[in-house]
């Protein structure tokens, strides 16, 4: 159903026993809402074990609203005390949790589950603020290539553009700065990354970038206003890419491109030590599918795209170099692979110091890779697009 000029819209899922609410619910009587309130509360009533009132997408709801809402949500949990009614809320909304809670406290068997509270599994490892710096490498090496292949992919001048789980905001800067977009909306659910990405914005002078805070899997952001999406490293570290590339297809306009970048761990090499390095960057794609992440994504990306509608798909690798530049800096985003991957994400797992040795030393070795005079070393990605179907 929608209401008031479609301002709002609430229907309910029965595969997950979930009614989901969105948009903004502000009327001027109670009145107003009786279809909302009557689905809600039929809802509930028909359903026992756990229902679950989904409102990542409500973002607004006047003070008439919310106390008619709650009111049918508190006759439901008295009407059947043993039948679970969980609010799921998204800390991108930041009034809704401290809303819904508020009302939870007087309920026994309702409760609020905060949905990005822990977004995806690897959230701790790859938001680590010691690892900004790094991040900033990383997008120097990889600009050289894809400042060239961007074009391939259809980005040009003009154009609007939407650079999801934009991190710390130096990709979405460097686009700004080389392609000149009409409008440009980089968003990203770390809080830190956006205040740093807005620093070296304002540092820059770069006054164009909407930097936004929001939740990749659940937009806040209309259906089909870009022309070009861009989604880069990001697929591989979520448990669910499938729900991102929902989300980069409904905002991207028919005919426009939605374009991705992802990786192949375990093919990085290097030489002198190729063994070494090889075991270890193996045993890399191991460690980040045990926290359910998929660092070797790359090359599955053609199928992503197609699975998830879009058309004229375009896939190209890269591979990034010592010879890229510094080879210091190369060496550098090693180092930083190490601490996190050998001195967290190993550790958590439960990895034996034995193994924690081994695995380190293949990160050493591709590191005197990179300075060797004659060494070599390499980290491969993967490029791809899809058009949205007209």
């Amino acid at each position: 159903m929608s209401s008031l000029g479609a301002l709002f819209t609430a229907h309910f899922d029965p595969t997950n026993q979930e009614i989901l609410l969105a948009g903004k619910i502000r009327p001027e009587r109670v009145t107003d809402i009786a279809d909302l309130l009557e689905l809600v509360r039929r809802h509930l009533e028909e359903n026992s074990g756990i229902v679950y009132l989904n409102v990542k997408r409500l973002t607004h709801i006047n003070l008439t609203a919310f106390n008619a809402l709650s009111a049918v949500l508190a006759t439901c949990c008295r009407a059947k005390p043993h039948r679970k009614i969980v609010v799921v809320t998204s800390s991108v909304v930041a009034w809704s949790t401290a809303m819904f809670e508020r009302l939870a406290g007087s309920e026994e068997n309702l409760s609020v589950q905060v949905y990005d509270s822990a977004f995806y599994p690897g959230q701790r490892f790859v938001e680590d603020e010691s690892f900004i710096p790094i991040l900033r490498t990383q997008t120097k090496m990889t600009w050289r290539h894809e400042r060239e292949i961007l074009p391939r992919h259809g980005l040009r001048s003009g154009l609007a553009i939407a650079d999801i789980c934009c991190g710390i905001g130096d990709f979405a800067s460097l686009v700004y700065r080389e392609f000149n977009p009409s409008r440009l909306v980089a968003l990203d659910h770390s809080i830190r990354s956006l205040e740093y990405a807005r620093r070296v914005a304002a540092h820059f002078d770069l006054k164009g970038i909407e930097y936004t805070y929001g939740d990749a899997s659940q937009m806040l952001l209309r259906d089909s206003q870009f022309d070009f999406v861009t989604c880069r490293h990001s697929l591989q570290i979520f448990d669910r890419p499938e729900m991102l590339l929902r989300e980069l297809y409904r905002i991207c306009k028919p005919g426009g491109r939605v374009y991705i970048t992802n990786e192949k761990n375990s093919h990085c090499l290097g030489e002198p030590h190729s063994e070494s390095i090889k075991w270890t960057y193996e045993e890399v794609a191991k460690l980040f599918s045990h926290f359910d992440m998929d660092v070797e994504m790359g090359p599955k990306s053609r199928s992503l795209l197609a699975n998830a509608g879009f058309d004229s798909i375009k896939l190209e690798s890269f591979m990034v170099t010592n010879l890229d530049g510094d080879p210091q800096d190369f060496a550098d985003v090693i180092e930083a692979w190490e601490n996190v991957y050998a001195g967290e994400m190993a550790v958590r797992r439960g990895d034996s110091p034995e193994f924690i040795r081994r695995f380190r030393q293949g990160f050493k070795d591709h590191v005197f890779a990179a300075l060797h005079p004659k060494g070599y070393a390499g980290w491969p990605i993967w490029a791809a697009s899809g058009r949205k179907p007209l």
